[in-house]
C-alpha cells in the first residue's frame, strides 16, 4: 500500500474529535495499521527442516532461512504445518504460550536448552477452526510447538516476536485430503498470515550414511526422486506427486512414511495461477534426505 494511500485511510481515526484520537487504544491502533498493511499476498513456505541441531548450529542451511525472511513482510501471525503432530482427525493449537517441546533424543543439552517463546493465538485458531469446512478442526491446549515448527521459524523470527499456530496432520486420511484441506486456508494469504509446511522433500532416515550426516551427497535413488518432484513443482503438475506412491521406486525410498512430505502438499495447494516459485536451500544431505525448501509468492 502507498503511504499516501495508507495515510488517507487512517486519518479518520485519528481526527474525528480530539478526544477520540487522544484516547484511542494502542492494540485499536495497531490492529487498524497491521490490516492496512497487510492488503498484500503473504507467500507460501515449505521448509526442509532437517536435524534439529540445525535449531543452534549456523550453516548456509540457517542462513537460507534468515535471508528468505528478509524477502517477506512481516506476518500478522504464523500458521505451522509440521511432520512432528500427527493426530486423529486434524488440530490447531489454541492457547496463549505455547510451549516449546524437545520431541528428539541423543541430542546435546545445548538443544534442549532452547526455548521459543513466540506466543499463541487463540484468535487465528479460532478463525482456522472457522475457515475450514471439510472436518471439524478441534482446539488444543496441551501441544505447544515441536521441532519441526520451532527450530525453522526461530532463524525467520529469532525475536519471537511473531504469533505461532500449530496445525496438525490427520494421519488417517490420503494426500489428496491434505491437499483440498489446504486450499480451505487461502483466504489467509489475504490478512497477513504466513502459512509454514514444515518437513522434507526426501526423508528416509533408515537409509541415511550418517557418516557422511554433514556432506552435500545423495544417492542415486534420492537424486532422481528429488529432480523429479521439483520438475513437478516447478511445472505446477501437483497431480504425481499427490499420487507420489505411484511413481516408482526412487519414490517409494524417498518417502517411505508420509509424516515429512505431507507438508509440502498444503504449501503446494495454495499455490495460484499468477505465483511465482522460488527453490532455496536446495541440497541433498547424507545420502536420503534433502532440504530443498520452496518459496510461493
Amino acid at each position: 500500500m502507498q503511504r499516501k494511500t495508507f495515510l488517507k485511510t487512517l486519518a479518520p481515526l485519528l481526527v474525528a474529535t480530539p478526544l477520540t484520537a487522544a484516547y484511542m487504544k494502542l492494540t485499536e491502533l495497531e490492529k487498524t495499521t497491521s490490516q492496512l498493511y497487510h492488503s498484500q499476498k503473504m507467500p507460501v513456505l515449505f521448509l526442509g527442516h532437517g536435524s534439529p541441531m540445525n535449531a543452534i548450529e549456523e550453516n548456509e542451511f540457517v542462513r537460507g532461512f534468515r535471508e528468505i525472511a528478509l524477502t517477506i513482510p512481516k506476518p500478522r501471525a504464523i500458521l505451522v504445518i509440521s511432520a512432528h503432530w500427527e493426530t486423529r482427525g486434524t488440530q490447531v493449537t489454541a492457547m496463549e504460550n505455547p510451549r516449546t517441546i524437545h520431541d528428539f533424543g541423543g541430542f546435546p543439552k545445548e538443544l534442549f536448552d532452547v526455548q521459543y517463546p513466540a506466543p499463541g493465538s487463540t484468535e487465528l485458531a479460532k478463525e482456522t477452526k472457522n475457515m475450514i469446512s471439510k472436518t471439524e478442526v478441534q482446539l488444543d491446549e496441551k501441544w505447544g510447538l515441536d521441532h519441526g515448527s520451532w527450530s525453522v521459524i526461530k532463524h525467520l523470527y529469532p525475536n519471537a516476536d511473531v504469533p505461532v499456530v500449530q496445525m496438525s496432520l490427520d494421519y488417517t486420511q490420503a494426500p489428496q485430503y491434505h491437499y483440498d484441506l489446504a486450499q480451505q486456508l487461502s483466504d489467509f494469504r489475504n490478512k497477513g498470515i504466513l502459512i509454514i509446511g514444515s518437513g522434507n522433500m526426501v526423508h528416509n532416515l533408515g537409509l541415511v550414511a550418517w557418516q557422511r550426516l554433514n556432506e552435500s551427497f545423495a544417492f542415486d535413488w534420492a537424486l532422481e526422486a528429488d529432480s523429479k518432484m521439483k520438475e513437478y513443482i516447478q511445472n505446477d503438475n501437483h497431480k504425481p506427486l499427490l499420487e507420489y506412491s505411484k511413481q516408482g521406486s526412487a519414490f517409494k525410498l524417498a518417502v517411505p512414511s508420509p509424516e515429512h512430505y505431507m507438508p509440502l502438499l498444503y504449501t503446494l495447494a495454495l499455490k495460484e495461477k499468477t505465483d511465482t516459485i522460488q527453490l532455496f536451500n536446495d541440497k541433498p544431505i547424507a545420502g536420503a534426505l534433502t532440504m530443498t525448501s520452496v518459496k510461493i509468492g
